[in-house]
């Protein structure tokens, strides 16, 4: 079965994150972008891949087209860790990491598509089974700085069902607005997206300590200093999470080595797919890491990272982006109920995205 068509198809659809969205930084960030990757074979099956577009749409675009398809044309669909080594040697000169990864996930995503297509098979099935099919989220929270503006989308998130809520804000008022609001029953997460240099971190992660946070995500500037992010939890006591950031399982393997973290969290569509993700999960469970995946996606990445979920061997939340866009890929797939998602079942990833959301909101 051979590669006859790579294709990267942007997307950008609006969202809305209630009535105060200036809130969030400049306000300037107002749409999702997507890069879903289609994958054609000469047999007629087609697979859906994402690679991480974030504000960076039109450089993933052009990675997947002009770096990625010329590559894998031709190439053994079902060959998906051939493939993934041979590209990963080319494509080396240009940097292992970033963009290159971002684009390499999305092929390998859809690679596992289509092998999920061609045994009839959901792709948890194929990676080991599911544990459960019900998958609980926690609510991710954008940042609003505004201590009554935290309480009030922690508190409203909570009565919709969501397992945990996660902040992203880096001032302790904000935090302890979201605990006050929360009580002291709700796990609740935080996320910094390296703020600090490792001194602030660890001034920061002592004030955090009183609201009993589950983990704390992030601490450090840069994202790979792994022995800082080692010091910052011995010396704050909190569990300490990170890996969005990171590409491939050998980075995972050196944060592991370091003892840094308790929670490890690959991003399917940045760290090289489904495959090194599937990694990741070995390393972390011999290290006894615990998962919590990056996954605030309303594509093909997400449904990818309900199947990884559901097949590995602990409980484990689903990242549900806590925002209203005003359409999504997947009609009702993504829609938690209660707080939680259902594992798709169909072959592959389990549904294909909808046609009309890529005719209306493609944009090349």
């Amino acid at each position: 079965m051979k590669i006859t068509r790579v294709e990267a198809v942007p997307l950008a659809i609006p969202f809305t994150y209630g009535a105060d969205a200036m809130t969030l930084g400049t306000g300037a960030w107002k749409q999702l972008d997507f890069c879903l990757v289609r994958v054609d074979t000469d047999q007629g099956l087609t697979g859906w891949g994402e690679a991480f577009a974030y504000t960076c749409r039109r450089a993933t675009v052009a990675a997947v087209n002009d770096m990625i398809a010329p590559l894998a044309l031709g190439h053994d669909a079902a060959d998906i860790g051939g493939l993934a080594a041979k590209i990963q040697k080319q494509l080396h000169i240009f940097g292992r990491y970033g963009i290159t990864a971002f684009a390499l996930s999305g092929l390998d995503i859809a690679l596992w598509d289509i092998a999920g297509k061609a045994a009839g098979l959901p792709l948890h099935r194929l990676i080991g089974g599911a544990a459960r099919n019900r998958l609980e989220c926690y609510a991710s929270l954008l940042r609003y700085a505004e201590p009554r503006l935290v309480a009030e989308y922690s508190a409203r998130a909570r009565s919709e069902g969501f397992a945990a809520i996660k902040l992203h804000e880096i001032a302790d008022p904000a935090v302890a607005a979201a605990r006050a609001a929360l009580g002291s029953d709700v796990p609740l997460l935080l996320d910094v997206n390296c703020e600090w240099r490792p001194a602030e971190a660890i001034a920061a992660g002592r004030k955090f300590r009183s609201h009993d946070l589950t983990w704390f995500e992030e601490p450090v500037f840069p994202p790979e200093d792994y022995r800082a992010l080692r010091e910052v939890g011995a010396a704050c006591g909190l569990p300490l999470a990170a890996g969005e950031n990171y590409c491939f399982a050998t980075q995972f393997r050196a944060l592991f080595e370091a003892r840094a973290v308790q929670y490890a969290q690959p991003s399917v569509t940045k760290v090289g797919g489904v495959s090194e993700f599937l990694k990741v999960v070995a390393l972390a469970q011999t290290h006894n890491v615990r998962l919590a995946p990056h996954s605030p996606y309303f594509g093909p990445g997400a449904l990818a990272t309900l199947h990884l979920l559901a097949a590995y061997g602990e409980p484990a939340w689903f990242e549900y982006f806590y925002l209203w866009p005003e359409t999504k890929p997947y009609a009702g797939v993504l829609d938690p109920v209660n707080g939680a998602l259902e594992l798709p079942q169909g072959p592959g990833l389990g549904v294909d995205p909808d046609p009309d959301v890529l005719r209306r909101y493609r944009i090349d």
